[in-house]
């Protein structure tokens, strides 16, 4: 009976199994014979499609949080293909044009080609490479003599404007160009007009709210705030180039990205970018469209500067005053090569215990805000307002650069703190004939620097020879790059590689003039004031920086935070760097622009000969005994080092509180209390320098000159002002 039972069982399962596999494969063969057409249009037409969505940028912050560079809501419309029937295209961007010039908005316009009044066509200025990439074999396949009249028939036809009036024509042929140039397609919708105006936005969406394919939508737009302050420090954003896209894509950046072009947004560009999001579409028979999948973007991170906005202005107003100090000066002399043409100055302020840029100025400069709106007239300044002249102008440095000889020649023991050398007013050695504004009679390395005397560093140049001071001199970041975040010029050394490069011979005799700053010297501020703060801290060269610390969009956690990094050692002993200082500090006391000054420094002027006015350079660090500030001031064809000394004081001045101190003074005058020692009077000299008044006191002119052959009859000099 048992097994009976069984078998019924068996023989019911294997009928079930039989019976749905028959019903299988009845559906399998309908699917297959009946209904195969249906089924292979629905996997020939589905398709998915990802359109990238943007990621907030990071901000920048000067220091102390104040905004430089942020986001803020702005209303962007775009042209989306998936909705977008390209039979309706031309009527739909005709549309939105009137919309935007009805409520006062301006559309992305990259045609290269203008029209007047009249409606005659003409190529754009100054845009060459579009015109020629618009002629293409890849575009209008056009000669390359072929007029705008007969590129604009040619365009007309290709994106079927006949119909349309012909101002009308060319800004809808404007929009179609540019689209095909973007990559527009269904997983790349073309941005018509960015950041336009809230009423636009709402005229658009009011207008065309049927119409799917136009969308208007909120996002985050670059404002520079505090626009003036820092714009080649903080740089500039732009729309991706093609290199740029050619380069990048492959981190995800799309054709219409913003990528920084300069300045910090482009060194960081890795921290502010921030990753993208996105969001996947299945479009499906009859073009059904359905979104499948969402990617939320992440923003990028944000960065703090260790630039102070408030020294920044008044460094950059203190430079422009300077300019105009030169100008005036010459004004009075009436004289050629006086400063009248002097156009442009910088400033470089390191903080000596870490190397942070406490300013970095250059004059003249540019509003951001206006950045592509004046680039044009910007470019074409003679002026040459779009350059950081504090990173990447290097000028001869003229007199600033004998601390540093003397500093190496002291520790070579070429020379030594009892050393005299005699100075009659003329250098003539080895072919060489150099002037000395004064003759200092027989004077040591201490009065040397003070007096800034040629004929003391032109022989102290030749003893210790010019290998020996290039190898210092790059030590203490001088002919080398800083390592600044943001880019700079390396500079030059003058000295046998810089003459062979140049295709010229090195000649021994030209170690002088190298020696008293002039022959191919050439340095940047930012390297003159790496200088100025190595010799302030003793002698360690730290890397200079601008960026303090990199945190996250939400400001909760900190991502990199700037340390000290050691660079190089000087290599000169404590000792020596104290005697050089020591020359600088009495330099200090004679120069006339701080006479009354109430702060003991270590500084040096320089005025740098070359064709046209001498460059009036300075270098200091302060307070003398405690150095907190490094400080390099260049004055191009300024003349007269005093406009560059008044530069670095207005900078002290505001830095130390000294003005508050004047006044709080003044407010307490029944206070009778002796100023210290310290502060009133330069150092005694142990080593054979004069320390009285009268001897810390140098001629009223002093030079440094440029070398010349014995057989040269033009003995020209450089002045430096004191």
């Amino acid at each position: 009976m048992e097994t009976n039972g069984k078998k019924w069982r068996y023989a019911f399962m294997i009928t079930v199994v039989v019976a749905a596999a028959a019903v299988f494969c009845a559906r399998l063969a309908q699917w297959q014979l009946g209904q195969h057409e249906y089924y292979e249009d629905i996997a020939l037409t589905s398709t998915e499609y990802t359109i990238q969505t943007d990621a907030v940028r990071g901000e920048i912050f000067d220091v102390n949080g104040k905004e430089l560079a942020v986001n803020k809501t702005g209303y962007r419309v775009s042209i989306n293909k998936l909705y977008m029937p390209d039979e309706e295209l031309n009527e739909y961007i005709s549309q939105l044009l009137d919309l935007l010039e009805r409520s006062g908005s301006k559309w992305i316009d990259e045609l290269p080609i203008n029209m007047d009044s009249k409606g005659n066509y003409s190529f754009a200025g100054k845009k060459e490479e579009e015109i020629e990439e618009l002629k293409s074999k890849d575009n209008l396949n056009m000669n390359p003599y072929s007029t705008a009249e007969e590129c604009m028939m040619r365009l007309v036809e290709k994106y079927g404007c006949e119909k349309y009036a012909t101002r009308l024509a060319r800004n809808i042929i404007s929009v179609r160009y540019n689209m095909d140039k973007t990559g527009y397609s269904k997983g790349n919708p073309y941005v018509f007009a960015d950041d336009i105006s809230e009423r636009s936005m709402s005229l658009i969406s009011e207008k065309m709210q049927s119409v799917k394919g136009i969308e208007t939508q909120s996002v985050a737009v670059r404002k520079y705030e505090n626009s003036k302050s820092a714009p080649h420090i903080v740089g500039i954003t732009g729309l991706i180039s093609e290199d740029e896209y050619k380069d990048l894509k492959s981190k995800g950046y799309g054709y219409t990205d913003e990528v920084g072009k300069s300045g910090v947004e482009s060194a960081f560009e890795d921290q502010l970018k921030g990753k993208p999001g996105s969001k996947t579409y299945n479009v499906g028979p009859e073009n059904k469209v359905e979104l499948i999948r969402t990617e939320n973007s992440r923003p990028g991170n944000s960065v703090y500067l260790t630039i102070d906005i408030k020294y920044q202005d008044l460094a950059m107003k203190a430079l422009e005053e300077a300019v105009k100090e030169a100008k005036a000066y010459s004004k009075s002399t009436g004289e050629k090569h006086t400063g009248e043409d002097c156009v442009g100055a910088s400033v470089v302020v390191l903080n000596v215990k870490d190397f942070s840029v406490l300013c970095a100025a250059s004059y003249p400069s540019y509003d951001l805000k206006n950045y592509y709106k004046d680039y044009t007239k910007l470019a074409e300044n003679k002026a040459l307002p779009l350059v950081n002249r504090a990173f990447y102008s290097a000028l001869a440095p003229g007199s600033t650069f004998k601390p540093m000889v003397a500093s190496a020649a002291l520790q070579e023991k070429a020379i030594n703190t009892k050393t005299h050398i005699e100075c009659d007013g003329i250098y003539t050695k080895n072919g060489l004939r150099l002037r000395c504004m004064s003759s200092h009679g027989s004077i040591n390395v201490f009065e040397g620097i003070r007096d800034s005397c040629n004929v003391f560093f032109a022989e102290t140049a030749r003893l210790l020879g010019i290998k020996k001071m290039n190898d210092y001199s790059r030590r203490v970041g001088l002919g080398v790059k800083t390592g600044i975040e943001t880019g700079e010029s390396s500079g030059t050394l003058a000295g046998p590689e810089f003459s062979e490069m140049m295709g010229t011979d090195w000649l021994e005799s030209s170690v002088s003039p190298a020696g008293i700053g002039q022959s191919d010297n050439q340095f940047t501020p930012i390297q003159l004031a790496t200088y100025a703060a190595t010799l302030a801290n003793g002698g360690t060269r730290l890397k200079p920086h601008v960026v303090d610390k990199i945190v996250s969009y939400s400001g909760d956690k900190v991502i990199y935070q700037s340390k000290a990094e050691v660079i190089d050692h000087f290599g000169v002993s404590r000792e020596n760097l104290d005697n050089v200082t020591k020359g600088m500090n009495m330099a200090a006391n004679t120069y006339e622009s701080l006479l009354d000054f109430p702060l003991q420094i270590a500084g040096k002027t320089g005025t740098a000969e070359n064709s046209g006015s001498d460059h009036a350079n300075f270098i200091c660090f302060a307070p003398y005994k405690d150095p907190q500030i490094a400080i390099a001031v260049m004055v191009e064809h300024g003349a007269k080092s005093y406009v560059a000394v008044n530069v670095a004081k207005k900078i002290m001045t505001e830095y130390f509180g000294l003005d508050k101190k004047n006044k709080d003074k003044k407010e307490n005058s029944g206070n009778t209390e002796e100023p210290s020692q310290e502060e009133n009077t330069s150092p005694a000299d142990d080593n054979g320098a004069a320390s009285s008044q009268e001897e810390n006191t140098s001629p009223a002119d002093n030079n440094d000159s440029e070398s010349s052959q014995e057989s040269s009859s033009d003995e020209s000099s450089l002045e430096e002002n004191r």
